[in-house]
């Protein structure tokens, strides 16, 4: 590399002339050549960089002219290169660069054309600079190389602006090799101009150029849904860009996968657009996980009905639609019969493939447009868009009874499986969803008490029991703080001595304005709303307290039986439950005894042992009351670790007259002695049934015939009982 400047100015700066080649007028030749000076020398001052002319001096090269711009090139004047040897400039080249320069120099000589090179100079005052040098070998009459004339120019800016551009290029290119994101660019026909393997490796395809070169029609060939690509256009079109366009796409080997674009138009210098550059993101995973979400949130998991929440929506909604066009809507809520016999008595695995069955029956036999949903439970749900009239809905009604009640087989036989059905009708029975919803249910309770295997429509005397029921629900739930909730004690009598050996504990509830609630009445309230749990926790700490003064004020230990709801029994702390009162109120666990229904205790059989024997563990009694009236397996039954047998009063009321209760409790009676179980008789009045009992076998009885149920306080002032004819 060479870098000269001019060490004399004027005459020694310019070329010399050939007055042969070109005539000059002698009185005009000096001042020709003076104007030509001085132009070389604007010339040269002005230029960026420096030029400089080496000659041939022997087997070196001597520096003969150099212009002014070697010292902001090299820091340098060039008085102090002029007339040096050749080394003597190359000395200022970086290292690095001298063999390249020196190579390049010779090849020109060698082969006769012009150099071009660029390279790095050291700066004088530090630092290195980038150099652009280009020129040509002059050539003596002889072929000889004679001189080196050119330019040396500073680059060293245009030189940072490549190394950013490279930078640049090179870091963009990392990121578009290395994006976890897929990266495109494509034609607005439909071709892949670029690709990256991100986006190569979400459609499926071993590299970039494999993708662009199969993909030549993105919008057939890529998109699942037809006009997806002319959608994805059109929207750029509108906005210029596009965000969160998701898609349903084919991957390579046919699989169907989404993904999410986000992309922007790029125009040419006549405003069209040239193509689209973007990113992909594939979202299949977060796209199930979202779907799950909302069938979780809106759908049974067990039937995949709509659940409660959709049906609200989609209830919303069609009284707005109908309130807009002026048609009609029905609700009608539909319960299963004696449902809960068959899921406690046959398993939940049973009761569950039972409601699945149903589910698919209800989808058969409404239209595509109406909605079946799932309350929970057996409670069932019909939305029932423009209907034309009441007996429209009737006739419709009418299949569902239909279909529900075919025969239906299970692992046990074949079973058959009615329902009772309430409806409401917009806007004559409500003008709201939870009106409707409320109405309906209001109407399948009239229907039940109809006999069932019916529908009934809501009419205006259905709101009197349904604000009655509210009334008693809102009651209940101050009961408990309010004292307004009592126990009374119906004794139970050994029937060989006529002595009483236990009480069992009844709950009544006395409101504010001093009128009993019917028990029948206002436990269901509790048992359906839930407050039966803190109420039979009150029961049972009671009861217990009560047994434990009565013992204190000298009463003879005896057992006093409290029943227990099926949502107590299902509580995970119900067991110790019983185990805190006990330690509470002090009472012997052999004085207390644990009433539970027959259909409860078959209910989940096995976690029933479970429990049964844990309570048994603290020596509590247990009795299945209201025995006769479930459906026991023995095999189970044999395996409960029960003490009583309490016979369902319904049996003992007329067994006296009727052969078939007569044959029943002799039956039960025989049945609970084979178990070693103690055999109770409810409800026994008379003194009929009280002998009927006595020949066979009955261990104890309860009923009006020895005292109805009485107040703690009038207990123990009643225990004088008359025996019954023929007690030891």
């Amino acid at each position: 590399m060479r870098v000269v400047k001019e060490a004399t100015h004027g005459a020694r700066a310019a070329a010399p002339i050939d007055p042969g080649r070109h005539p000059v007028p002698p009185d005009h030749r000096l001042g020709a050549n003076a104007d030509i000076g001085r132009m070389l020398g604007t010339l040269l001052a002005n230029l960026e960089g420096m030029v400089y002319r080496y000659v041939r001096d022997g087997d070196d090269w001597v520096l003969e002219f150099a212009s002014d711009g070697c010292l902001s090139l090299l820091g340098i004047p060039p008085t102090e290169l002029l007339l040096a040897p050749r080394t003597s400039f190359e000395a200022y080249i970086h290292p690095d660069d001298r063999a390249a320069v020196e190579s390049s120099m010779l090849r020109a000589i060698r082969n006769r054309h012009r150099f071009d090179i660029e390279y790095r100079v050291i700066h004088a005052g530090g630092g290195l600079r980038w150099v652009w040098e280009r020129g040509a070998v002059v050539f003596d009459d002889d072929g000889r190389p004679a001189a080196l004339e050119g330019m040396v120019e500073d680059i060293s800016a245009r030189k940072a602006q490549e190394q950013a551009l490279q930078e640049a290029e090179r870091r963009y290119k990392s990121l578009f090799d290395n994006a976890i994101e897929g990266i495109f660019r494509t034609t607005p026909d439909g071709r892949y101009l670029d690709a990256n393997p991100a986006l190569a490796r979400i459609y499926g395809f071993d590299t970039p150029e494999e993708l662009i070169a199969t993909l030549k029609d993105i919008g057939n060939q890529l998109y699942v849904e037809p006009g997806r690509r002319e959608e994805f256009m059109r929207i750029i079109a509108a906005r210029g860009e596009i965000t969160g366009f998701e898609s349903r796409v084919y991957r390579k080997n046919g699989d169907v996968i989404w993904i999410s674009e986000n992309a922007r138009a790029v125009f040419d210098a006549e405003g069209r657009v040239s193509h689209y550059e973007g990113t992909v993101e594939d979202v299949t995973e977060r796209r199930r996980y979202q779907e799950r979400i909302e069938q979780q949130a809106n759908y049974d998991t067990l039937t995949g009905l709509a659940n409660r929440s959709l049906l609200h929506d989609r209830l919303k909604q069609a009284i707005l639609t109908a309130a807009t066009y002026g048609t009609r809507l029905a609700v009608a809520f539909i319960d299963l019969d004696n449902f809960k016999v068959i899921n406690d008595s046959l398993g939940h695995h049973v009761g569950d493939e039972l409601l699945r069955t149903m589910a698919e029956r209800f989808r058969r036999v409404v239209r595509e447009h109406d909605t079946v949903a799932r309350l929970g439970g057996d409670e069932f749900v019909l939305l029932i868009n423009g209907h034309a009239s009441a007996d429209s809905v009737g006739m419709l009604l009418e299949n569902v009874l239909g279909e529900i009640s075919r025969p239906w087989r299970s692992e046990h036989g074949e079973l058959q499986v009615t329902s009772s059905i309430g409806v409401a009708l917009y806007p004559n029975d409500g003008d709201d969803a939870e009106t409707l919803l409320k109405n309906a249910d209001s109407a399948m309770y009239r229907a039940k008490e109809r006999g069932r295997n019916n529908y009934r429509f809501f009419t205006s005397d259905l709101n009197d029991k349904m604000k009655e029921r509210l009334a008693i629900e809102n009651g209940l739930r101050r009961a408990l703080e309010r004292n307004q909730l009592e126990l009374l004690y119906q004794p139970r009598v050994d029937l060989a001595t006529g002595k009483v050996i236990g009480c069992e504990a009844l709950l009544r509830w006395l409101p504010v304005d001093g009128q009993p609630v019917d028990p029948a009445r206002f436990i269901a309230v509790a048992e359906e709303t839930g407050l039966i749990v803190p109420i039979g926790e009150w029961v049972l700490k009671t009861a217990c307290a009560q047994n434990a003064l009565w013992q204190k004020m000298g009463l003879k230990p005896f057992c006093v039986s409290v029943n227990v709801s099926s949502r107590q029994f299902r509580q995970d702390d119900f067991v110790d439950s019983i185990a805190a009162v006990l330690d509470e109120t002090g009472l012997d666990p052999a004085c207390l005894e644990i009433e539970l229904t027959e259909s409860m205790v078959m209910h989940d059989a096995e976690k029933m042992i479970q429990m049964l024997h844990a309570i048994k563990r603290l020596g509590v009694g247990i009795a299945v009351d209201d025995f006769g009236t479930g459906y026991s397996s023995l095999s189970y039954l044999k395996r409960f670790p029960v003490d009583r047998l309490k016979v369902d009063r319904s049996f003992v009321q007329d067994l006296a007259t009727d052969p078939d209760d007569a044959t029943i409790v002799s039956t039960i009676i025989a049945l609970g002695h084979n178990l070693g179980l103690k055999v109770v008789a409810e409800g026994v009045e008379t003194d009929a049934q009280v002998e009927f009992l006595r020949r066979n076998g009955c261990d104890e009885l309860q009923g009006y015939y020895f005292g109805k149920p009485m107040p703690a306080s009038r207990f123990l002032s009643s225990l004088a009982w008359i025996r019954p004819q023929g007690a030891r």
